[in-house]
């Protein structure tokens, strides 16, 4: 769903949006701008968060870019150390906000993408480029402490054969405790700004520190990047079929404010599990 139509609004939008993008904005302290923060800005958000070690490319105004560039975007990226980024535009800003939180593991998807382009050219996409762009734009980590991994284990498996209402509403006091979900994909949080019915993500979850739960919002991101990179590389870095389950963002616990009961009932949107489905070679989570 487009969002072309939205202004730079954040005071207003929050209202109506999905908590993910309330929490996004306002952990990056971008909802006091009055307008679309541009690539000088941007810039600047990470120095300052990174303390003038920020591990990433630079953010560069589409604007600039020179008319007759004809390189692929991910080719910009790497050969240049750029990353080009249209003026008022949600989907590029969401993009930038996550390079903030996650810039080793968007750095690393973006060697993935150019490894592939290496050996087989940008057209057609490989299936590991489809698998690479699904979790760039709809992914959603789901983050389980070391203590937890058990139950947290129960959870992910339920979530894998699509007992939601198990999951999701029955056992919806264990999230924030046993499971904590981040979204990844940033056209998931443009279309999270007027969330709608068939939202879906792809979940990949990972192992995280027992004492996870405490950290300040920054520590949880940056520890999420690093056991996040190892883990797309422990998983053979989006090679495998069927890795990544998907997940009905809007049954999240806390992430959308009409989550009754009977709201998980609605098999149009949380639909059963398909026949003859194979498991997901991410489970079970394991301490080795």
């Amino acid at each position: 769903m487009k969002s072309d139509h939205l202004k730079w609004q954040p005071d207003e939008l929050i209202v109506s949006a999905a908590a993910p993008v309330v929490r996004t904005l306002t952990e990056l302290k971008l909802t006091k701008l009055t307008t679309f923060p541009r690539a000088g800005h941007l810039n600047s958000l990470c120095v300052k968060r990174f303390e003038h070690q920020w591990p990433g490319p630079k953010f560069v105004d589409q604007a600039s870019l020179d008319s007759g560039e004809a390189r692929y975007y991910e080719q910009i990226i790497a050969q240049d150390g750029c990353i080009p980024t249209r003026e008022d535009s949600w989907h590029d800003c969401f993009n930038a906000c996550i390079w903030m939180q996650f810039p080793k593991t968007k750095h690393y998807l973006n060697a993935l993408h150019m490894q592939d382009i290496n050996n087989f050219g940008v057209h057609p996409r490989t299936a590991r480029r489809n698998h690479v762009t699904h979790f760039d734009e709809c992914g959603v980590v789901l983050a389980i402490p070391r203590q937890h991994m058990n139950q947290g284990n129960e959870i992910l498996q339920q979530l894998a054969t699509h007992q939601w209402k198990q999951a999701m509403y029955h056992q919806r006091d264990l999230w924030q405790s046993v499971i904590f979900p981040f979204v990844f994909g940033h056209a998931n949080l443009e279309m999270m700004l007027n969330p709608f019915i068939g939202l879906t993500g792809k979940w990949l979850a990972v192992l995280v520190d027992e004492n996870f739960e405490n950290f300040t919002a920054f520590e949880q991101t940056q520890h999420l990047d690093r056991v996040l990179l190892s883990r797309i590389q422990q998983l053979d870095d989006f090679i495998p079929a069927r890795l990544m389950p998907p997940l009905p963002i809007l049954g999240v616990p806390g992430w959308w404010s009409q989550q009754t009961e009977t709201f998980y009932d609605n098999t149009e949107y949380f639909r059963p599990q398909p026949k003859g489905k194979g498991p997901t070679p991410q489970l079970p989570l394991s301490l080795n």
